[in-house]
Parts: C-alpha cells; sequence; structure tokens
C-alpha cells in the first residue's frame, strides 16, 4: 500500500507546488504589472483565506459520497490556474485565477487525506506524515521554481505550473481505478461509500471533542503563523541579524519540518495522538520563552530544530486525531484540520502586526508565547480516542 501513499503525496507536492510558489510570484506581479501592496495583499486573500473556509465543504461532499474525481481536478485545477497569471495582466483576472488555484487546493486535500485514512491500516500516523512531506516539499521548491522559470523565460515561463499539474492529473487517472480497489480491501467500510451513502460506514462522530481539538488547532495556527511572520523580523530588529541571516531562520524551519513531519508521525503510531500532540504543544511554551528572551542571534537559531519539532511534529498527530473523533466525517474533519482552524490563524496575524506597531516586537512575541499556553492547556482537555489502534 506504500505506493499509493506515495502517489497521493506526490499528488500533494503538485497541488501545493502553486500555493507555495504564490508569495514568490508577487514582487514579479509588482515588476511586471505595476501592482500596489494593496493589491498583492489581496491575492493572498484570495488564495489562502477562500481555499481555507470552502476546504470543509468539500470534505463534507467527499463523506456524503466519495469524489475521487476530486483528486484529478484539484491537482489540475491548482497548477493550470496558476500558471495563467503569467498570461493576464488585468489585476481581477489575475485574482480569479489564484482564487481559482485556491479552490484546486481546497478540492484536493479533505479527499487525499481520506485515501491516505483508508490505505494506511494501523499506521495512521506514519502515512499521514508520508502524505503531509509531500506538501512540505511542495512549498519549498515552490518559490525556487517560479523564480527559476521566471528569470529564464519571462512570466510565459509559468506554463511550466501547467504541464506538471497535466502530468499529475494524468497519472491519478490511470492509478484511480487500483488505489480505489486498494482502500476497499484495506478499510471495506470506509470506502463502501464509493457506491453506498454513508450510512454504512461504521463509527460514530464525537462532535464535543472534536471542537475541543479545531480550539487547540486554532490556537497553535495562530502561533504558528505569527511565529512564521515575526521571527525574521525578530532576529534583524530586535537581535541586529541581517535580512539574509533573519530570514533563513524560515528555511530552517521548513526544511527540517519534512524530517520532524515522519518523525511525529511515528510517535503519534507509536505513542498515540494525543501524547504526541500534547508534547508539541507542551514544549512549544518554553521554547517561545526562550527566543522571546534571546539576546544573540544564535541562542535563536540553537533552537530551530526542537522549535521545528514543536510546528511540525504534531501535523499528523491532530489531523489523524480529528478523523478518529469524526469517523464518519473523514473528510470534513480533514477539511477542517487542514484548512478552516489556519484560515482562523492567518487572519489573527495582521491584527497581531498592528499591536506590534503599538507595542514592540518583543510584546508581539509574548502575545505568540500566551498562544502556545492556551494550546499545552487546552490539550489536557482531550482524550484518546477508543479506536486509536497501535497507539
Amino acid at each position: 500500500m506504500k505506493r499509493y501513499l506515495y502517489l497521493l503525496s506526490l499528488g500533494h507536492f503538485c497541488t501545493d507546488l502553486s500555493g507555495g510558489a504564490l508569495p514568490a510570484l508577487l514582487p514579479f506581479l509588482v515588476l511586471y504589472y505595476d501592482l500596489d501592496y494593496a493589491a498583492v495583499g489581496g491575492l493572498m486573500f484570495a488564495s489562502s483565506f477562500l481555499s481555507s473556509v470552502i476546504q470543509p465543504v468539500f470534505g463534507y461532499l467527499s463523506d456524503k459520497l466519495s469524489q475521487s474525481w476530486f483528486l484529478v481536478a484539484g491537482v489540475f485545477l491548482s497548477g493550470a490556474c496558476f500558471s495563467l497569471t503569467g498570461f493576464f495582466s488585468d489585476y481581477w483576472a489575475i485574482f480569479t485565477v489564484v482564487a481559482l488555484m485556491g479552490v484546486g487546493g481546497s478540492m484536493f486535500h479533505p479527499e487525499a487525506a481520506r485515501l491516505v485514512h483508508a490505505v494506511s491500516g494501523r499506521n495512521e500516523g506514519k502515512a499521514m506524515g508520508i502524505f503531509s512531506v509531500g506538501g512540505n516539499g511542495g512549498f519549498g521548491v515552490g518559490p525556487l521554481l517560479v523564480v527559476g522559470v521566471i528569470t529564464s523565460f519571462g512570466m510565459h515561463g509559468m506554463v511550466v505550473f501547467a504541464g506538471i499539474a497535466a502530468i499529475m492529473s494524468l497519472l491519478f487517472v490511470r492509478t484511480l481505478p487500483s488505489l480505489r480497489q486498494a482502500a476497499q480491501l484495506v478499510s471495506p467500510s470506509l470506502t463502501s461509500r464509493e457506491t453506498v451513502p454513508d450510512s454504512t460506514v461504521t463509527g460514530k462522530n464525537d462532535w464535543r471533542q472534536f471542537s475541543k481539538l479545531t480550539v487547540v488547532i486554532i490556537f497553535r495556527a495562530i502561533a504558528v503563523s505569527s511565529l512564521f511572520s515575526f521571527l525574521p523580523l525578530f532576529c534583524i530588529n530586535m537581535l541586529g541579524a541581517s535580512e539574509a541571516v533573519g530570514s533563513l531562520v524560515l528555511s530552517v524551519l521548513s526544511l527540517s519540518g519534512i524530517v520532524m513531519t515522519l518523525w511525529g508521525g511515528n510517535l503519534a503510531d507509536r505513542y498515540g495522538c494525543v501524547w504526541t500532540l500534547r508534547l508539541c504543544c507542551i514544549l512549544f511554551v518554553p521554547l517561545m520563552i526562550l527566543v522571546t528572551i534571546s539576546t544573540q542571534i544564535w541562542m535563536v537559531y540553537a533552537l530551530l530544530l526542537p522549535l521545528s519539532f514543536c510546528v511540525s511534529g504534531a501535523y499528523s498527530a491532530y489531523v489523524v486525531l480529528g478523523q478518529r473523533y469524526l469517523a464518519r466525517s473523514i473528510g470534513f474533519a480533514s477539511g477542517v484540520t487542514m484548512g478552516l482552524a489556519f484560515s482562523i490563524g492567518g487572519m489573527l496575524v495582521p491584527v497581531l502586526g498592528w499591536f506590534a506597531d503599538i507595542y514592540g516586537l518583543i510584546a508581539a512575541m509574548e502575545i505568540i508565547t500566551a498562544c502556545t499556553i492556551g494550546a499545552a492547556t487546552c490539550s489536557f482537555l482531550l482524550p484518546e480516542p477508543a479506536n486509536h489502534g497501535a497507539a
């Protein structure tokens, strides 16, 4: 079954390639199309907020009657629409295709996560880790690819993203029948909804525990989104680091996050999803305190690997945990844990920026620390699901 996990991870890579490349594309849009910063901010909103909000909707549709074609349409829509930014100069046309790119990602993620759950057997954490690495890789490679193709071929070089998406879509078309069959063999009750409504699916939904998990994820989302936004500024403005050295902290966090995601998935399988999530939340608190009181840039760099574990190591745990709490609504649970909760975190980052303008970066870092304390505290309200399998 591992080949299907790798296939879904590759699809995750191709889908998130566009989302990861968008921030690196924005300076070129300013250069070539003379967009202002407000317009650029609008494009980020079109991509991330809209896709995150509607992702649970596609998850709900996936639960009602499995929509495996979401994989094909999602990966193609994401790459093809993103490539069109290289051929349009009108702002609202660019806004529309960027929004549709986000819709493509929303179509792909819940159904893909549901199929990962279906073929994972008892190693759900490890399987979700493998799937997540694809997304991490896409976000890491996307900026490099967009800079490479535009500097080499101009804006029309964006067609490369459409080509990658088309190849991945055709690969999904060819393998979907065998993928469905493999999922049916491993999880017949879950995948019976290919032809039968989800009333036949075993298990139950524990909305009370899922709501508690959502609160934990929201606290974490605010902390993680804010950390990625303000840590480089903290290193540059408070610790005197150069722009290159200050920005490098994000690359270290992202690249090491690939390994930490896999490690966290293995821990979730061995010790339980709640245990792993709680560990990441608890460690996050003292690490943020140490970052905030750091006086030298090397102190921050010494904390990046454990910070990366706290940020990325919990990913598989809370996605799988959400799926177990909503055993009858796997797709919806995936849509919320992978999308909606994070959009709320992203929405509150500008508010924290306003707070930092008034009270300073140190105060903003203290707010981030307070969010990690909230996540750690709420994590103790979560029970390990009864059907935690090998965990």
